[in-house]
């Protein structure tokens, strides 16, 4: 008989581990301390699947570090069909009670580090059997020690968020989400309107890891603002977070600039591997990773379902 319950002390942070898989059972064990530790999934929300005294299967739910609602699955080893179908099942009435009115998953490919999603068929039938639908067909772009520094963009001057304040960011933000190609925040935009999307947006940016001053507008020689930079920090890595260009700007290579300030910024921190994501739609971010020495290393699918 199949059971899902919460794991227990002992079996955490490795959870359900695949034989002959070293590789996997370490880095997705390292990966649950990490997130343990910085406060993004707790005890209570590591789920198992047990059948007969064997764990044949988990799920994990995540949020943002110092909220008490999950936002979305972070972890899951399906294991057989039926098996995930009912970790999927238990994952959305546990987040419901929580409070949560959504719920989100990624789905990277190839499998890699540190979730090892493999069976991607069999994982997109199980998202779309339990309610879950496309909100994004992503694209994943890394940079690491030893590639090449992007070129800083001299036509530019940074003002941080602590120097000119939030509002700022907001304006500049929902001008350049008036004409954006990301399907998440078109679908944002849909419901909250510009003004919404960007305050929401913004706000989001200001709860994840980052140090003052990292988050900057740029100046063109008008000083007018055109751009903004916001990279960050996740339990997995350095990110570039959020890239904007205000209308005004655009075609004049800024998204390429902000990725290169991002990069500095993060480096200069001592960040030795930086991660970006764009919508496979935007073409013109896709393009400033790649004219920043990035390379696009995964194909990143965002699922989201209604509770």
């Amino acid at each position: 008989m199949l059971r899902i319950r919460t794991a227990r002390p002992d079996e955490l942070p490795a959870l359900t581990t695949c034989p002959d898989d070293d590789e996997r059972n370490a880095a997705t064990a390292a990966y649950l301390s990490r997130l343990l530790e910085n406060g993004c999934t707790r005890p209570e929300w590591c789920l198992v699947a047990e059948r007969d005294g064997r764990l044949t299967g988990n799920v994990v739910l995540w949020t943002m570090p110092g909220r008490t609602v999950p936002m979305d699955i972070v972890l899951v080893e399906p294991g057989t069909p039926d098996t995930g179908e009912a970790l999927l099942a238990y994952a959305a009435e546990l987040a419901r009670e929580l409070g949560a009115q959504t719920q989100g998953h990624v789905l990277d490919g190839p499998a890699q580090a540190p979730q090892f999603q493999r069976d991607p068929q069999l994982r997109e039938k199980l998202l779309a059997d339990a309610g879950f639908t496309l909100a994004r067909d992503g694209r994943r772009f890394l940079w690491t020690a030893g590639d090449p520094m992007p070129v800083q963009d001299e036509r530019l001057h940074w003002r941080s968020l602590a120097d000119v304040g939030e509002t700022p960011f907001v304006e500049l933000f929902a001008d350049a989400l008036t004409d954006t190609q990301d399907s998440i925040f078109q679908a944002e935009i849909a419901q909250h309107g510009l003004r919404g999307a960007a305050e929401r947006n913004i706000a989001d940016m200001l709860e994840m890891d980052h140090q003052p001053g990292w988050y900057e507008i740029g100046y063109d020689a008008a000083d007018t603002p055109v751009a903004i930079s916001m990279p960050a920090r996740t339990p997995a890595s350095a990110v570039i977070g959020l890239v904007a260009v205000a209308r005004i700007g655009r075609g004049q290579g800024y998204a390429t600039s902000v990725v290169a300030r991002g990069t500095q910024v993060l480096v200069d921190a001592g960040a030795e591997e930086i991660r970006g994501d764009c919508d496979a739609g935007n073409i013109g971010m896709f393009k400033a990773f790649q004219r920043a020495e990035y390379h696009n290393f995964a194909h990143r699918k965002m699922f989201t379902r209604s509770l």
